[in-house]
């Protein structure tokens, strides 16, 4: 059926054309958040919603918005924004941050003792299979098998170091699918950073909660300059969900970047 309405017509593209800016304004806002990060600036002040917005006039955007989409659409560079941030501020080099360990008084929850792993050997029966700790990999990541002794089949993800040393002991690598079922449970790390403020991890763990994960741990670390670095741990059943998930995350006041850590370093894609 041919759209044959005018005004059907107009509300179309008016909301592909509404898709397409939000795309820009989170694209072009993460990519500035990433130069931000590389610079030399003090970034609690930096990111401060009141200082880009005094950037995004001086660009001649209507509001911060308008730069986040004008960075993402590539009609500014991030070069060019950091230009201007610089002249708002002493750029020398800061002493090194020294970091505060805020400690968690709720208790974490328990590890799952149910679910399983959601992984198979193509060939083979029931096999007794694991997901490696130290990477912990979910669907869909790339993953290998390592037959350990006496408990089953170890799951790592392709690029985990462990990996790298196991595969000095060839014949214990095993091919391994993923196979996930409804009792899967899998463990998930993120790490939050944003301008600290009260109530953040209280903000940040009911967004976590609402959105039906299982809270296993959490850590803040506060530098000199205010920033606010969580790390959470939590299991979910469908890691389909994960994005959505940080997205909700990223959403929260004062966020400014949120993403999924393996290994204690951030996930590359």
């Amino acid at each position: 059926q041919f759209v044959k309405s005018a005004r059907a017509r107009n509300k179309i593209r008016q909301w592909f054309s509404k898709e397409r800016r939000e795309e820009s304004i989170e694209r072009g806002k993460e990519a500035l958040t990433k130069a931000i990060r590389r610079s030399n600036l003090p970034l609690q002040k930096v990111m401060n919603p009141d200082v880009l917005t005094e950037v995004a006039d001086r660009l001649h955007y209507t509001d911060l918005s308008g730069l986040y989409a004008g960075v993402g659409e590539d009609h500014v560079s991030t070069q060019n924004v950091i230009e201007h941030l610089g002249a708002l501020f002493d750029t020398e080099e800061e002493e090194s941050e020294e970091l505060d360990t805020t400690p968690i008084t709720s208790a974490p929850s328990a590890p799952s003792q149910y679910g399983d792993a959601g992984v198979v050997v193509p060939g083979a029966g029931n096999v007794l299979a694991k997901l490696a700790r130290c990477c912990t990999p979910v669907p869909p990541d790339e993953i290998e098998g390592f037959v350990t002794r006496g408990q089953g089949i170890s799951v790592h993800r392709a690029d985990c170091r462990n990996v790298q040393q196991l595969r000095d002991q060839p014949g214990r690598l095993i091919e391994v699918e993923w196979a996930p079922t409804k009792s899967s449970v899998f463990l998930v790390e993120i790490q939050v950073e944003a301008l600290d403020r009260k109530s953040l991890l209280s903000d940040v763990t009911h967004v976590l909660s609402e959105s039906h994960v299982n809270i296993l741990s959490a850590s803040v670390q506060t530098s000199r300059e205010r920033v606010a670095i969580s790390r959470f741990s939590f299991e979910m059943g469908d890691p389909k969900y994960l994005n959505h998930v940080l997205n909700s995350v990223r959403r929260i006041d004062g966020v400014y970047d949120v993403y999924r850590t393996v290994g204690k370093r951030r996930e590359v894609h």
